[in-house]
């Protein structure tokens, strides 16, 4: 799996990838850019101190909450974008790992959807978790790591398995290699917590999740 992470890194930053690396970071930047400033908003709409040295301590404060708060919504953000480039990068990715061998379709339409709208289900969930816990010392960081690979876990090992398979076939392989996916979610959470490079999330995901897919299938 180190292997396939190290590839997957290396993917990257390749040719191929350049033209897709900008249009993924560019999307999932102008996201983070309308929560942040919907955050800095909300924020100073609750907030009215006139004084001078409290005014600016608040300030402070609030421009910190919203840092950690995109922080925090790094990998939903990451996510909302992938679901436009994981097929064009899975096909490269599968070009490169067995150019003569059967490559992916992207996955029907409404496949997609059901797909995307039970994961933005279950990521509200498990992030609103992971908020609570994040609370208790000693948990929080284990907490938001742990959701995070759950999640980006799943989402693109599925994403990855329905080039090949239905819906109801990805979801059961994903269960049935719920470890090796886990562990592999676990790289992705650490790579999506690194500042700026995090911003690459959907390209290095849909590589390291590809990989695993052709090794597990």
């Amino acid at each position: 799996m180190l292997r396939d992470a190290i590839d997957a890194f290396n993917d990257v930053f390749s040719p191929p990838f350049r033209s897709v690396m900008f249009k993924s970071v560019g999307l999932t930047a102008l996201v983070l850019a309308v929560l942040g400033f919907g955050l800095d908003r909300l924020a100073l709409h609750y907030v009215h101190v006139s004084n001078g040295w409290l005014a600016a301590a608040i300030a402070f404060a609030v421009g910190f909450g919203v840092l950690a708060g995109l922080i925090f919504l790094a990998a939903p953000a990451a996510s909302f974008t992938a679901s436009l480039f994981v097929d064009e990068i899975a096909g490269i990715v599968e070009r490169e790992i067995d150019p003569s061998g059967p490559q992916g379709r992207p996955a029907p339409m409404w496949e997609a959807l059901i797909a995307s709208v039970r994961f933005t289900g279950l990521t509200v969930a498990v992030m609103l978790a992971a908020l609570v816990l994040i609370f208790v010392p000693g948990l929080g960081f284990a907490a938001w790591i742990s959701a995070n690979a759950y999640l980006l876990g799943r989402q693109y090992f599925e994403l990855a398995a329905m080039r090949f398979r239905s819906l109801a076939e990805a979801e059961a392989m994903r269960r049935r290699f719920a470890m090796p996916v886990f562990l592999a979610g676990l790289i992705i959470a650490g790579f999506v917590s690194i500042p700026l490079l995090n911003l690459a999330t959907p390209l290095f995901a849909a590589a390291l999740m590809t990989r695993l897919h052709k090794r597990l299938a």
